[in-house]
């Protein structure tokens, strides 16, 4: 070593040396983990187990990039299919037709899923089975079940949802027009008569829906079990009388309503005010207690144990930091189940993901539990 503790020329050409000989050892290292990584466990041999139980730290790495490939190719497989199921149902919208859950020819999708001519994946018939299996012993065990719901539970009943593959936003996207219907007519789906019956036997505590279209009451939940966040299309109230005065009513209220301008035109029969609809559009606040009914929400989600989104893209429920319990530990947190066929931003945070329609995810699962759908009786 030179005078003063400096190293000489040869040294610092030494430790050069070293320095690239090592990494290239840990570049043959990281070459020789995610080599063996990727082979099937079962086909690993015992001294291929052992390098990997030595390089815990390449393997976690490897298993932090999978994931994130992972969420990116879900991402992709939303834009490219439309995304997973709206919030909120759209009034006077006709659904486009509704595809089949079948394979595509010459793709390649994961194991144990197909994919849908209309986008998204769609787990194969045994390993949905073996899903619903692990979901119905969540439910049977809860203590809190909660319920969140959005537009891909009312797709059967011919509401189109929002950013599925026949959404609304995709078609718009798209430049294709939307026809006008009405949707009076539309009837609780087996996903609504289901929970409706979960709720009755105590495994459902409270549903909170991003829906409008009022099918959740006409399934026979009662009005305390839920929590319409954007509101009713059927619902319209007087804020003038106190407490705010309801209207039911077996027509949409919102044929004369938009954005920012909720009169719908009627009288309030008691003290002669405007009667106002629920509905809370995008960029809106609500404010109405019910039939929002956030407060009930804001308790159920603070009880919960187990959550459990079905037809959601949740891409607006994951901005109500209340309904998720992020002010507690992450232990603490109820466990999240999906029911979605595409993607969505709350995947990686679930203990189970089921990629299915809601219907036959429901009836798979009232099976298991052994409980009868009822019959909607209008």
């Amino acid at each position: 070593m030179a005078a003063g503790g400096s190293l000489s020329r040869s040294e610092r050409k030494a430790a050069a040396r070293a320095e690239i000989l090592l990494q290239e050892e840990q570049r043959d290292r990281r070459r020789q983990v995610s080599r063996i990584w990727r082979k099937p466990p079962a086909e690993r041999s015992p001294e291929e187990c052992q390098v990997l139980s030595e390089s815990e730290d390449i393997v976690r790495e490897l298993e932090r990039r999978r994931k994130r490939r992972e969420r990116l190719r879900r991402r992709q497989e939303e834009v490219g299919g439309g995304g997973a199921a709206g919030s909120v149902v759209a009034r006077g919208l006709a659904a486009p037709p509704r595809s089949r859950c079948s394979v595509v020819v010459g793709s390649r999708p994961r194991p144990g899923r197909g994919a849908l001519r209309s986008g998204g994946v769609c787990d194969e018939p045994e390993e949905l089975k073996r899903k619903v299996t692990e979901l119905a012993t969540a439910v049977q065990n809860a203590k809190h079940l909660v319920i969140y719901t959005g537009a891909g539970i009312s797709t059967a009943a011919s509401i189109p949802d929002y950013r599925g593959p026949n959404g609304i936003w995709t078609l718009l996207q798209k430049g294709r027009s939307i026809r006008a219907t009405d949707l009076s007519e539309a009837e609780p789906t087996l996903t609504h008569m289901s929970i409706a019956c979960l709720h009755k036997h105590n495994l459902v505590q409270h549903v909170v829906s991003q829906n409008c279209d009022g099918l959740h009451l006409r399934s026979g939940l009662p009005r305390a079990a839920i929590s319409e966040l954007h509101g009713n299309m059927y619902i319209e109230v007087c804020t003038s009388c106190t407490p705010n005065r309801e209207y039911v009513r077996v027509f949409d209220v919102t044929e004369r309503t938009a954005l920012h301008r909720h009169h719908t035109g009627r009288m309030c029969h008691k003290c002669g005010a405007q009667l106002r609809d629920t509905i809370v559009h995008f960029g809106e606040k609500g404010t109405l207690r019910q039939p929002l009914n956030w407060e009930a929400a804001t308790e159920a989600a603070s009880k919960a144990d187990v959550i459990l989104c079905l037809g959601s893209s949740l891409k607006v429920l994951k901005k109500y930091p209340r309904l998720w319990c992020m002010s507690k530990p992450p232990t603490r947190r109820p466990k999240l189940y999906i029911v979605n066929l595409q993607w969505t931003p709350k995947d990686d945070l679930a203990a189970l993901k089921l990629h299915g329609r809601c219907d036959d995810v429901m009836q798979l699962l009232m099976a298991e539990l052994g409980l009868e759908i009822p019959r909607y009786d209008r």
